[in-house]
């Protein structure tokens, strides 16, 4: 027998194992339809209820947390691609030092503004500074240096067209300085310091408390973060914090923005900053997570125990289904189904199963989500809470099936020791 199977064709071998996993596959899934459907259907069906939930669950959760990380003041913009410094490169003990930035940011705005497929871009420099009105006390306002073009664009969730547009020279405003400065304020800004528009606001600074320019207040618009936010934001050219924050010598800034087709807006950031982090702005990006802790905690904690749960309920329902079908597996055993088998046809079953409840799951994660962001819009939010990616699809299959791998261990216990005398025995 041995010197038969040695001389076997590995071919042969291979289609042999494939036809036997075939089978024993096909033989899984039509026993699992008839008992769901015949014999034991609450059992199984509240076993896909169960993992469908607590998918959901998990998803709705992992949305939430998706939208937090990308949340913020800064990230409302209708712009396509974002350039950010890469901060894996920058190394400090110090907390609360200010962060890295992109240096030459006018000049290679302006080279990203001329190649093909690319509406537009713009540094975006961020600032905390104090303004002060006539009328009111200095207040601490989140200053956002941009470079209009005159289109309709958004910049932390502000509009840009009440901004005086770049010049001809399209340096992103770095020698262009306008003799009639403007902001732009949101209705929380306005609020605290007691500006409407016309009205003059002086800059200062919040570290030094150096004096800087006036500034006319152009519009007051209501920014899609106020709803969601009390943090005060406001509008300038991009020239006008530079000089403020000194950082015109080396055109620093804290982001670019870049709007057009996402490819070759993608690629020509790409090319304008080799070294940079290149990323869409179009949201439901998982990496955002490490960014930010809370959001991070979260998911992670959902994701603990969404498996804990999932497994947990796995593991008891398929336990107590393989203990009231051993005289199956009797049978099985009887007609010559080797133990290998009988236990495959087990684990087949715990993983069609929880394969059943993730999908049911994914369904109704995206209805939760789109049921939660009815709800905060209704009530508490102007935008979406909640985000749904793609990635969610692959996300909660894999969680499905990693809290059934952690639980077939027990159905297999069960299954391992049924035996054709003792079931006819009982």
């Amino acid at each position: 027998m041995d010197d038969d199977a040695a001389d076997r064709d590995p071919g042969e071998v291979d289609g042999r194992r494939r036809t036997r996993w075939a089978g024993l596959v096909g033989l899984t899934a039509t026993r699992l339809w008839k008992r769901a459907t015949r014999t034991v259907t609450g059992r199984i069906a509240s076993t896909i209820v169960a993992v469908a939930l607590t998918i959901a669950f998990l998803l709705v959760i992992t949305g939430v947390a998706l939208a937090l990380a990308e949340g913020g003041v800064a990230a409302e913009t209708d712009a396509d691609v974002r350039i950010t410094p890469d901060e894996s490169g920058t190394l400090s003990t110090i907390d609360g030092l200010e962060g890295p930035r992109l240096g030459m940011a006018n000049e290679r705005a302006a080279t990203i503004r001329s190649q093909s497929g690319v509406d537009h871009a713009s540094p975006v420099l961020l600032e905390t500074v104090r303004l002060e009105s006539a009328e009111g006390e200095p207040r601490t306002v989140l200053l956002v240096g941009v470079a209009p073009d005159g289109e309709s664009r958004t910049v932390a969730g502000l509009p840009t067209t009440d901004l005086e547009p770049v010049d001809s020279r399209g340096d992103g405003g770095g020698d262009g300085r306008s003799s009639d400065a403007g902001i732009v304020l949101s209705s929380a800004a306005a609020d605290r310091l007691d500006a409407s528009q016309g009205d003059e606001v002086a800059v200062s600074s919040v570290y030094s408390g150096s004096g800087g320019p006036s500034l006319t207040v152009t519009a007051v618009e209501e920014s899609r973060a106020d709803a969601e936010s009390d943090v005060p934001v406001a509008l300038v050219r991009l020239d006008e914090l530079q000089a403020v924050a000194g950082a015109d010598d080396g055109q620093l800034a804290t982001q670019l923005l870049v709007w057009g087709e996402p490819d070759a807006a993608a690629s020509a950031a790409e090319e304008a900053y080799p070294y940079a982090t290149v990323e869409s702005t179009a949201g439901g990006d998982p990496s955002t997570l490490f960014g930010d802790g809370l959001a991070l905690a979260t998911s992670l904690l959902a994701l603990v125990v969404g498996v804990t749960i999932c497994a947990a309920f796995v593991a008891t329902t398929m336990g107590l289904t393989v203990d009231q079908d051993r005289r199956a597996m009797a049978v099985l055993e009887a007609v010559g189904f080797p133990a290998r088998s009988r236990l495959a046809v087990v684990a087949l079953t715990t993983g069609i199963t929880t394969l059943c409840g993730a999908l049911l799951g994914l369904c109704l994660g995206v209805l939760g989500i789109t049921a939660v962001n009815a709800i905060a819009s209704a009530t508490l939010a102007s935008d979406t809470v909640a985000i749904v990616t793609p990635l969610f699809v692959p996300y909660a299959i894999g969680v499905a099936l990693l809290a059934g791998l952690v639980a077939v261990p027990y159905p297999l216990a069960v299954a391992s020791r049924t035996t054709v005398l003792e079931e006819v025995s009982r």
